[in-house]
């Protein structure tokens, strides 16, 4: 019965290993249907590989980096706290209105997944004296991508995906 349990227990490992290992080059192997990388990387006859690639994002030049200029901006006066995410995270004590710039460069992977700016401004005195958010922005390469009016209106955050 306990040499049963063994056999029983190697053959499932052995099973198990087999299932999961492998030396890597199953990837590189074309499919047994003929459908393999090369038959999808051959181009479509009607001009589908570029819905294709629109599709997954890709124009061609996904493996260089890009480089992005962004902005943030607090608008308002007097002083706040500003928390911002450009890059890195940081919180600053300001002085209003505020403004930050800085370069930002994606591989082709963070342009897949997206990277995240944004700014939370701190609490501003309106001029009914009661304390709201101020507005703020965010513009990317010149175009502005956000542009919250703060108060208690606003979303109390301006916050863009970079692709």
């Amino acid at each position: 019965m306990r040499r049963a349990r063994t056999i029983i227990a190697l053959v499932a490992a052995a099973g198990l290993l087999t299932a999961c290992g492998g030396s890597g080059d199953d990837d590189r192997k074309p499919a047994a249907d003929g459908q393999g990388a090369a038959a999808s990387s051959a181009p479509a006859a009607d001009g589908q590989d570029e819905e294709r690639e629109e599709e997954k994002g890709t124009d061609g030049g996904d493996r260089a980096d890009t480089t992005y200029e962004v902005t943030l901006e607090v608008g308002g006066s007097g002083g706040t706290s500003v928390y911002y995410v450009l890059g890195t995270n940081r919180t600053e004590q300001v002085s209003l209105p505020w403004k930050k710039s800085d370069s930002i460069t994606l591989n082709s992977t963070q342009r897949k997944v997206g990277t995240i700016v944004s700014v939370v401004p701190g609490p501003v005195t309106q001029s009914d004296g009661r304390l709201a958010a101020a507005p703020c922005s965010i513009t990317v390469d010149g175009k502005k991508v956000v542009d919250d009016p703060g108060g208690a209106e606003g979303k109390h955050i301006c916050q863009y995906t970079l692709h």
